[in-house]
């Protein structure tokens, strides 16, 4: 038995901009106390980072060992890859909608129900794939809102390069991208593939040339939790504190 385990519940969030009710995931930590300000790592694909991933219990542990901040995790769900394209790609039916729900909607209901710093330097997003262009995205559209992205393979494409390339306050994100050397022949939701090596060095660039605060990472691994995975305790470690 675990003792520094932390623990789960559900949070219905009721979103006007995509007409629905989101049942969210919410981790709290064993010793959370509504006295104590907590960080807020928000995911994409929750289900994903809780099951495949294993971020509680990285988090558990990184808490445990004293070297990240007090943290509440929140994991978005998608019902179907339909629905997640709508909602994560740039030409998605839902995707401002989506954006104005994290950046507006959930955070106010974040912020009254938890113990929160209401600073961007304590909201942080996470996604892989789609889930990172979104979370990227979101941040480039609320700055001031969510000061850190952790970017695991993300899918890049013209609009989100212009995005970045156009972004007027790079000094407010702190992002972490990282890609496998493998991702060459990545199939994405619309049947095509896409080298994932080449449009994320894409991005690199665009970072780079607007001196964005960032770390960048190529290292062996493919399009797949696989890679994912064990890259988290690493990443976490370095962006969970402030």
């Amino acid at each position: 038995m675990n003792d520094n385990k932390g623990t789960m519940q559900e949070l219905i969030v009721t979103s006007r901009f995509l007409g629905e009710d989101i049942e969210v995931m919410v981790y709290l930590p064993r010793n959370y106390s509504p006295l104590s300000k907590h960080q807020l790592l928000i995911a994409q694909d929750g289900q994903d980072y809780f099951n495949l991933g294993k971020i509680s219990t990285i988090v558990d542990d990184l808490l445990q060992s004293g070297d990240i901040n007090p943290i509440i995790i929140i994991g978005l769900p998608y019902n179907n890859v339909q629905e997640r394209w709508s909602k994560y790609h740039p030409q998605g039916e839902l995707h401002k909608q989506y954006i104005r729900f994290l950046g507006e909607e959930l955070v106010a209901v974040l912020d009254e129900t938890f113990p929160t710093f209401q600073i961007g330097a304590g909201r942080i997003l996470i996604g892989e794939s789609l889930g990172a262009s979104v979370s990227l995205l979101t941040a480039l559209s609320y700055p001031n809102t969510f000061g850190k992205v952790i970017l695991q393979s993300p899918f890049v494409n013209e609009e989100i390069l212009t995005e970045v390339q156009n972004f007027s306050q790079p000094h407010l994100i702190e992002i972490y991208q990282m890609v496998g050397l493998n991702e060459t022949n990545v199939k994405i939701t619309d049947g095509t593939s896409e080298n994932f090596v080449y449009t994320n060095r894409l991005l690199h660039e665009a970072f780079e040339q607007r001196h964005y605060i960032y770390d960048y990472k190529e290292d062996e691994g493919d399009h797949t939790w696989k890679y994912w995975q064990p890259s988290l305790k690493r990443i976490l470690y370095k962006m969970l504190t402030f």
